[in-house]
C-alpha cells in the first residue's frame, strides 16, 4: 500500500466537488423539466434513464479497476456528466425528450465517479491513514452534491440566468473536474496493474444468504428516502413559503460539519444500535416536511434531520456491508451496495414521480416513510438475530 503524496490531495478534493456539484443539479431536473411544459412524471423517467446510465457506469469499474487505473476512470465519468449537462443547455425545444438522453449520460458518469474516486483514493494511502482521507473526500464529496443546487438556484434565481447557461456553467464544472481527476492519478501514480477483470456478479450467490444483504438492501432504501425529499424538493415546497435551496443548504452544512466533528465520537459507539437510532432521526426528517405547508421553519428543521439521519448512518451501513463479508467477497459487496444505492437514487424518482402528480405530496411522503420504516425493520431484525444467534 502506497502513501499518497499529499500535493496531489487538492486536485482529488476539487475534482469531487465539481464533479458532485455536477450530480447536485439533478435535483434541479424537476424545475427544468416543469420550464417546458412537462410533469414530474417526465422527471422520473429522466432519472430513470439516469439509473440505467449508472448500472453501465457501476460494472465498468468493478471490471477494469484492475487493468485501468480508477483515477483515469474518474476523470472520463466526469466528463460524461458534462456531456449530459451540456445535452440539457443546447437541448432547446427538445429538453424533455432529450433530458433522458442527459439523464443517461450523468448516471454513467455518476456511477463510476461514486464507486471509482474511493477506489483510486483507497489504493493511494495506507490502511491506517485511510479513515482521515475518506472522512475528508466525504465532507467533499457531500459539500459539492448540497452546494450545487444552491449554486444554480442562486445563478437563476438571484442573477436571472437561464436555467440552460446554468447547466451549461454546471458542464464547465464538469469539466473542469475531469482535468483536475486525471491530474490526480498523474500526480500520484501506482504501479501498472496486472489483473485485467475483476469478477463480481457471480458472487451474488455467496453474497444473497449471508449478513451482507442487509446492509446492501438497506442501502436501496435509503437512498428512495434521499432521493424523494432532493429529486422532488421544488415541487414539495410549491405553493408555500419554503425556498428548495434551503433545504440544499441546511442538508448539505449538516452533513459536512457533522461527519467532519461526529466521525471519531460515532465510531465507538455500538453499530447495529447506532444505525437504528439515526434511522429513526431520518424518519422525524421525513414527518417534519408534512409541516411545510403550515411554517417554513419545519422544512429546515427536516433538513438538517435528514442530514444528521440519512447523511451519518451512508457510512455506517457501507462499513457494515464490507466487513460482514467473507474478505474474497468484499470488493463484490461494495460495487452491489453502490449498484442498490442507485436503484433508489435513480430509480425511485419513476415511482416518485407517478405518486407525486397522481396522488398529491403527503402521498409522496407517506411512500417515504414506508422506505423509511421498511429499512428500520431490517436493521432490528439484524440485531435481533444477530442476538438470538448468541443465545443458542
Amino acid at each position: 500500500m502506497t502513501s499518497m503524496r499529499a500535493a496531489s490531495a487538492p486536485f482529488l478534493f476539487a475534482g469531487t466537488i465539481f464533479a458532485a456539484a455536477g450530480y447536485g443539479a439533478t435535483f434541479l431536473f424537476s424545475a427544468y423539466i416543469r420550464a417546458r411544459g412537462g410533469d414530474d412524471i417526465d422527471t422520473g423517467l429522466a432519472l430513470g434513464a439516469a439509473m440505467i446510465g449508472t448500472f453501465a457506469g457501476v460494472p465498468l469499474v468493478g471490471w477494469f479497476s484492475g487493468r485501468i487505473d480508477a483515477a483515469r476512470m474518474t476523470a472520463i465519468a466526469a466528463l460524461s456528466i458534462a456531456c449530459g449537462f451540456l445535452v440539457l443547455a443546447f437541448a432547446g425545444a427538445h429538453g424533455i425528450a432529450l433530458s433522458r438522453v442527459a439523464g443517461a449520460l450523468i448516471g454513467l458518469g455518476w456511477g463510476m465517479f461514486y464507486i471509482g474516486a474511493p477506489m483510486a483514493l483507497s489504493e493511494r494511502v495506507t490502511d491506517a491513514d485511510r479513515g482521515f482521507w475518506f472522512t475528508r473526500f466525504g465532507a467533499f464529496q457531500m459539500a459539492g452534491i448540497g452546494g450545487g443546487p444552491v449554486v444554480v438556484n442562486l445563478a437563476i434565481g438571484d442573477f436571472g440566468l437561464a436555467i440552460e447557461t446554468a447547466f451549461l456553467l454546471v458542464a464547465f464544472a464538469a469539466l473542469a473536474a475531469s482535468i483536475l481527476l486525471l491530474a490526480f492519478g498523474n500526480k500520484s501514480p501506482l504501479p501498472r496493474q496486472g489483473q485485467a477483470i475483476r469478477p463480481w456478479v457471480r458472487d451474488i450467490a455467496r453474497i444473497a444468504p449471508s449478513h451482507t444483504i442487509r446492509p446492501i438492501l438497506m442501502v436501496g432504501l435509503g437512498a428512495c428516502v434521499f432521493s424523494g425529499l432532493m429529486s422532488f424538493q421544488s415541487s414539495l415546497v410549491e405553493g408555500t413559503k419554503a425556498n428548495a435551496s434551503s433545504f440544499f443548504i441546511f442538508y448539505a452544512v449538516t452533513v459536512v460539519g457533522a461527519r467532519i466533528t461526529l466521525a471519531r465520537f460515532l465510531a465507538r459507539l455500538p453499530q447495529s444500535g447506532l444505525a437504528i437510532g439515526l434511522l429513526l432521526v431520518m424518519i422525524c426528517g421525513v414527518v417534519a416536511m408534512f409541516g411545510v405547508p403550515s411554517s417554513p421553519v419545519f422544512q429546515i428543521v427536516s433538513a438538517i434531520l435528514t442530514g444528521i439521519g440519512y447523511g451519518l448512518v451512508y457510512p455506517v451501513i457501507q462499513t457494515w456491508a464490507v466487513n460482514s463479508a467473507a474478505p474474497e467477497h468484499r470488493h463484490a459487496a461494495l460495487t452491489w451496495f453502490v449498484l442498490f444505492y442507485f436503484v433508489g437514487i435513480f430509480g425511485f424518482p419513476v415511482l416518485g414521480g407517478w405518486i407525486l402528480v397522481n396522488f398529491g405530496k403527503e402521498a409522496l411522503l407517506s411512500a417515504l416513510l414506508v422506505a423509511a420504516g421498511l429499512e428500520v425493520a431490517i436493521a432490528t431484525f439484524a440485531i435481533t438475530f444477530r442476538k438470538s444467534a448468541v443465545l443458542r
